[in-house]
């Protein structure tokens, strides 16, 4: 039997065979967004969809350039969708982080009630709330515009439980000593409570720009002009009736995507410090 300073194990206690299956399942996790740029940079000639590729023959980005000259709206498509996700991203982060506060270490009647009652709109599907939301959305004279993709989309439940669960976790201790310092409830909470939230505050950004940067119909209902498309919209549109360019969607779903992992890149230490810090403290 091999002892705990085989070779056969790494320093972290893995045995090869558990970093290998790792590396196959995330091999299989990410092969799909692979294909999708390396069929971003194939020749249309040689696009074969129900067949994947694992390296463009040749390469190419005659894809990319007839997409940037055919789709005269991509780049405003980009720019509303950027404005979209990183508005309500902005506005999650300060509205999810306060109210989490608030029912986690803050005492005000029937604090467990409205808790609960606004966690159990959870359970109503999106689908269900469509055409009342529309309705709403065509009084208020917003339809074709971009904040009615914002303005409903600013208040989240998963981000208010995601954000008391983690505050409950904070000692108590660090804001009664702030308070004997002096400190206001202002204070206390962007001095004290901010700070240490930043790995969950990093993942509730990551979660919010994503699926907002992804949503897909609601867009769909409220937009009309093609100026005002989000890029999911505009690049489902890019299909024909009667023909399927698909160079030029690869294309537009591969620029799509790259802000996405540009995001999660620049946050994923937070995110995953998050992750981890809840799986010790939970």
């Amino acid at each position: 039997m091999a002892g705990r300073n085989s070779p056969l194990r790494w320093r972290s206690g893995q045995s090869p065979l558990g970093w290998l299956a790792l590396i196959g399942i995330a091999i299989v996790a990410l092969f799909p967004m692979y294909w999708l740029f390396v069929m971003a940079v194939t020749p249309l000639g040689t696009i074969a969809p129900t067949e994947p590729a694992l390296f463009p023959n040749p390469f190419s980005l005659a894809n990319l350039n007839r997409l940037l000259s055919g789709a005269k709206d991509y780049g405003r498509w980009a720019v509303n969708s950027m404005l979209i996700a990183s508005v309500v991203t902005i506005w999650h982060v300060f509205f999810d982080t306060l109210s989490g506060y608030a029912f986690a270490k803050r005492n005000f009647p029937l604090k467990n009630v409205f808790f609960w009652l606004i966690l159990s709109t959870l359970m109503i599907p999106s689908q269900v709330t469509l055409v009342p939301l529309y309705v709403v959305t065509r009084q208020l004279g917003l339809i074709d515009n971009i904040l009615a993709v914002i303005l409903p989309g600013s208040a989240a439940v998963f981000g208010v439980f995601l954000m008391r669960q983690y505050i409950q976790t904070l000692p108590s201790e660090l804001e009664d000593a702030a308070r004997i310092d002096g400190c206001s409830e202002i204070q206390v909470f962007t001095n004290v409570i901010l700070p240490l939230c930043k790995p969950a505050v990093a993942a509730l950004a990551i979660f919010s720009f994503v699926r907002n940067w992804n949503d897909f119909l609601w867009p769909l209902i409220v937009l009309n002009k093609s100026v005002n498309y989000t890029l999911t919209v505009g690049v489902a549109g890019l299909q024909g009736e009667f023909s399927t360019d698909y160079g030029i969607i690869f294309a537009g779903a591969a620029l799509a995507a790259l802000p996405m992992i540009i995001f999660f890149l620049a946050f994923q230490r937070y995110f995953l410090e998050g992750v981890r810090m809840g799986a010790l403290k939970g």
